[in-house]
């Protein structure tokens, strides 16, 4: 196969809809809107969840709790994305980000206790739960909150 027998499959590819161009395109005159109206005008339509001056159903239900502007996330690592390190290596935040473990530090990193580790570990973190520190522990590493 050479570059120039390259083809797209078959409906890969499809023309856009030029709207307004003669009345043979099938889409001329009124260019698929109509006649008159509010949603023939342009910049004409309603805005998403209007229901016609009906009290819209996100105005009809009750609210309930709020959003902490404080709140803070937190990245999370798992316990068996560990095991990918060296005995006894240091795991530290900008280690995890320098391979990839994680992507973005958000406010800090928190190891949870999903999977289990097999290696003895000193751990570096922001935060951890309760059973991710046992685990370490019990392996045979080191926690240590930042």
């Amino acid at each position: 196969m050479k570059l120039h027998e390259l083809k797209s499959n078959e409906g890969t590819r499809k023309t856009r809809n030029r709207v307004g161009r003669g009345m043979s395109s099938g889409n001329g005159k009124t260019s698929g809107r109509g006649h008159k109206g509010q949603k023939a005008r342009s910049g004409g339509g309603v805005r998403p969840g209007f229901e016609g001056g009906q009290m819209p159903l996100f105005q009809r239900l009750p609210k309930r709790g709020f959003t902490n502007i404080h709140r803070k996330e937190f990245a999370i690592v798992n316990l068996e994305t560990l095991n990918r390190f060296e005995d006894g290596t240091e795991v530290t935040p900008e280690l995890l980000v320098e391979t990839g473990v994680v992507s973005n530090m958000k406010a800090g990193v928190k190891v949870l206790a999903k999977g289990n580790l097999e290696k003895n570990l000193t751990v570096k973190a922001h935060k951890f739960s309760a059973s991710a520190k046992e685990a370490i522990e019990a392996a045979g590493g080191k926690t240590e909150v930042i």
